[in-house]
Order: structure tokens, then sequence, then C-alpha cells
């Protein structure tokens, strides 16, 4: 994957991990100023995967774009809002991650 491809796709899955972070912290859209980090955030993130398009494809990118950013955001949740993480979510997040990886791995060979 191209160096410029990758920055984008890692702008595209942290923009959707603080727009996901965004959205709890707005608690049920009654705080504004999270509200408005999260359309933001999403539509960075939107703007970010329509230029990755253009590079690899759909299948591809959503796939490592869905799985990290759900990944990032069991994180956060964990972090931030001390939710619980079991055992079996951490062997979960990292059978994303190594999913993840292995498509990556995949289909190097074939991206545009």
């Amino acid at each position: 994957m191209k160096p410029g491809v990758l920055l984008l796709l890692v702008l595209a899955v942290a923009s959707e991990i603080v727009a996901t972070a965004s959205l709890k912290a707005s608690e049920g859209f009654t705080r504004l100023w999270p509200l408005v980090w999260m359309v933001i955030a999403y539509l960075a993130s939107f703007f970010f995967l329509s230029l990755i398009l253009q590079h690899l494809p759909l299948g591809v990118v959503y796939a490592i774009w869905s799985g990290l950013g759900t990944a990032g955001a069991v994180l956060v949740g964990a972090l931030f809002w001390r939710e619980s993480l079991s055992w079996a979510g951490i062997a979960g997040i990292l059978l994303i991650v190594a999913g993840v990886v292995i498509l990556n791995l995949v289909t190097e060979g074939r991206s545009a």
C-alpha cells in the first residue's frame, strides 16, 4: 500500500473513532459540542474514504475501516468510559485486527 493511501486510511479510521466516541459523549444528542465533533469527524472520515477508494477496492477499504474502527471504539470505551472488556472481547478485537492484516496481505498485490 502506498504511503499516501496508508496515511489517508489512518486518518479515516481515526476520524471514525473520534466520531463514534463523540456520539457516545453526546448522550443521545443532548450535548451540543460532542454532537458537532461527531458530525465533523464523520464527514472527515467519509471524505478520506472517498479518496482511498480511488486506489483500493471497496471491500478491502470497508473491511479495514470498519474493523479497525470497531476495535478502536471498543478500546476508547474501555479506556474513557470504563466499559467492561472481557477476555472474549479482547480475543475478538485481536481476531478483527488479524483479519484486517490478512486481508491487506492477500490483496496487496492486486491493488491499484
